[in-house]
């Protein structure tokens, strides 16, 4: 099976986008099919050969009559605007009808001019309608369900058009053109708020660059940062963006990194830091050496995964898809049966006729289709803005829905910053017993073993390096052999000793099968893990904590955080196992850890959290959440993300529903009163589009939330 992910624009509405997706899905080189209408993504996965470009067009052409384009997000960015000539046109042929309402509405009142208007008012609607008509005419051909927004105008319009011939009322002709001409004019302001939208969003998390400063001996050449190659020597100054990932080799700076950690505080760069793409240089210059290309830099990767979210769909796109599939025909048919039935009842056919006419209009779903979708992408934006990056809007669903946090400590509730507290020889000096742990312990990738090689510098390298996962470690000092971990390691190579009781980690030694002693080294909490398991508590999520540490550290952490739950000792893989104990089938569970050491574990859960992964690309792989830096409030804050993007999503659908089944009973009950004329056609019209930008504004507004640490 073949990936492939591009962008797509054209479409006129959410609606169109789903036939186009449901079409392609029918197509037999295709696996299946995802159109983002809300990020102007379409997301493939092919059985067996890849599509082209064109080839793709020429099936969406089937059943589409807009002028599609589909771009391959790699290739070289096109200047895009949503003024291109189908919008002049459009506004062109809306101008047209509105002088044609203008010029027979000074004519009405005058009998011998009422064909001429009739002729006039002819010509306005067809040139408004013709491809509203022309689309309703092809799904039709192409066997098509043809009950969408498109046919209830195309009724309406046709409708009102015919009751002002047969009854010889001029203004029912005007209402037919004032709908069509508020439809296309609602097209273009929520064509405008719609793309508007995506490209605030769009904006907010895209920070790659344009150019960046090549330095080739002394001179500054500027290039595309997808020239730079690793090595390359790039120079930023003031104001400037880092344009790939790259490490320091001169000169001084402030740096803004709140681009990818959320951060706002700038932070001091100098020679040998690490920098990644998409961090402001807010002050000073820099000469920086590549360490990444610009594809595989921190923020091309980051942007990738927020644009391709939209091929996990949240519940809610699923529930507006279903919706959309159900509403529209199910309104229809109710429109139809008020005309028939009320007409029949009281023999005033034209006014329940209208009525009818005035539910379809209402009843077009796009202000839901469209804004429901949005909601849940600029959720997505919002949480990139504060350093967390949500792979997918399902996982919005899955924070929603998590009770259970399952945790790993080191370099997780910790500082992951071990230091010696205790030194105790038996039988061998201090100074000596430092020296062969250090010697030892040198290669070591394991945090407790890189803090005790610091403590104690050694020069003596040692050999048969070996590491025992979850025990500790074996090499040999000077051709002797030398055990350093827990006791299991001890008791495993039947060396005796006696165990300690300390807070904090005890590295014991055994030197030529005898025991000399052990080290106590210590892990800081960190700062904000009460806060997370408080707040964790007020949103009624449990935590639990894994740990290879022993029982009485695990204890102690456990009771100072308030946490009620915990496994210590615990081997990598029985991590692992624990964990499967911990999933349930009635809600999310979640696992956070460092995104490295945790990878297996965070992919298992139903939702991963990997913490401080800037720049890990192990981190960013397995984890469903990941949080740039390791600010633990970053994870209460996804909760609250969440929690917006279910909230303002219920809002768009509740109140849209609301404000069209008002709409909807008004004109009922005002027909029933013999007051038809109380809401007019072009109300019902304002109802379906105006309401659509309405809650589009709302989705976009999610973007600039401010997230406060009070509660959650």
């Amino acid at each position: 099976m073949i990936k492939k992910s591009y962008e797509i624009t054209g479409f006129d509405c959410a609606h169109c986008a789903l036939k186009a997706e449901k079409h392609l899905n029918k197509n037999e080189k295709i696996d299946e099919c995802v159109i983002d209408f809300s990020q102007n993504k379409i997301h493939l996965i092919f059985k067996d050969n890849e599509m082209s470009i064109p080839e793709l067009l020429d099936v969406i052409a089937e059943v589409e009559t807009d002028p599609i384009k589909i771009r391959d997000p790699k290739a070289k960015k096109e200047k895009s605007s949503i003024f291109d000539k189908y919008f002049w046109i459009l506004l062109a042929r809306v101008l047209f009808a509105t002088a044609v309402i203008l010029v027979c509405s000074l004519a009405l009142e005058k009998a011998e001019y009422f064909y001429y208007v009739l002729a006039l008012y002819a010509v306005g609607i067809l040139v408004a309608t013709y491809d509203v008509y022309w689309k309703v005419i092809n799904h039709i051909i192409h066997k098509e369900n043809p009950i969408d927004e498109f046919l209830l105008i195309s009724i309406c319009v046709t409708g009102a058009f015919t009751v002002a011939a047969v009854t010889l009322e001029p203004h029912f002709f005007m209402e037919a053109l004032m709908v069509v001409t508020l439809f296309q004019i609602g097209k273009l302001i929520e064509g405008i708020a719609t793309n508007k939208s995506k490209e605030s969003i769009m904006k907010a998390l895209d920070l790659r660059v344009d150019t960046a400063n090549l330095l080739i001996g002394s001179v500054v050449k500027k290039v595309s940062p997808e020239e730079l190659n690793i090595g390359d020597k790039v120079v930023v100054t003031t104001g400037e963006y880092i344009p790939v990932d790259s490490v320091v080799i001169s000169g001084e700076g402030q740096v803004d990194t709140s681009s990818l950690t959320g951060e706002f505080v700038p932070v001091s760069a100098s020679k040998d830091m690490a920098l990644y793409s998409g961090f402001l240089l807010k002050e000073g210059t820099l000469t920086l050496k590549v360490t990444k290309i610009y594809e595989d830099s921190a923020i091309s990767k980051i942007v990738e995964l927020v644009s391709n979210s939209g091929s996990k769909k949240s519940k809610a796109d699923e529930f507006v898809t279903k919706f959309a599939r159900w509403y529209t025909p199910l309104v229809f048919l109710a429109a139809l049966l008020t005309a028939i039935v009320g007409g029949a009842i009281t023999s005033i056919w034209t006014d329940w006729i209208i009525l009818g006419l005035k539910m379809l209009v209402v009843a077009c779903p796009c202000a839901i289709v469209i804004s429901v979708p949005l909601a849940y992408f600029a959720s997505l934006g919002l949480a990139s803005k504060h350093g967390i990056v949500i792979k997918g809007t399902n996982y919005l669903d899955k924070l929603n829905e998590m009770e259970k946090l399952v945790s790993d400590k080191t370099g997780t509730l910790t500082k992951g910053t071990f230091e010696i507290t205790k030194v105790h020889p038996v039988g061998v000096k201090e100074e000596e017993l430092l020296e062969i742990l250090s010697s030892v312990e040198k290669l070591s990738k394991h945090p407790i073993g890189k803090a005790i090689s610091k403590h104690h510098e050694s020069k003596v390298s040692s050999t048969d390096f070996k590491e025992i996962a979850g025990k500790g470690i074996s090499a040999k000092y000077e051709n002797n052999q030398v055990f350093a971990g827990n006791s299991e390691l001890l008791k495993e190579n039947n060396i005796k000793f006696e165990e300690a009781n300390e807070m904090g980690t005890i590295v014991y030694c055994a030197y030529n099968n005898k025991y000399i002693g052990y080290v106590v080294v210590s892990d800081e909490l960190r700062e904000d893990a009460k806060y997370l398991v408080n707040s964790l508590k007020a949103n009624k999520v449990e935590m639990v904590l894994l740990t290879g540490d022993k029982e009485n550290n695990a204890k102690e952490i456990c009771h100072e955080l308030g946490i009620n739950k915990y496994h210590a000792e615990l081997l990598p893989d029985q991590k692992n196992e624990y964990l499967e104990k911990e999933l349930s089938h009635k809600y999310a569970t979640g696992y956070i850890g460092d995104g490295i050491n945790d990878a297996a574990t965070i992919k298992r859960a139903d939702i991963g959290f990997a913490m401080g992964a800037i720049g890990s690309d192990a981190a960013i792989e397995s984890a469903d959440v990941v949080i740039m830096n390791d600010d633990l409030s970053k994870l209460v804050d996804s909760l609250r993300i969440a929690k917006i993007a279910r909230h303002t999503a219920i809002f768009n659908i509740v109140f849209a529903l609301t404000v069209k089944i008002g709409v909807e009973v008004a004109a009922i009950v005002t027909s029933s009163l013999g007051h038809a004329d109380a809401i007019p056609m072009w109300a019902a019209v304002l109802a379906d589009t105006g309401l659509t930008v309405l809650l589009v504004i709302n989705s976009l507004l999610i973007l600039y939330r401010k997230l406060k640490r009070k509660g959650v």
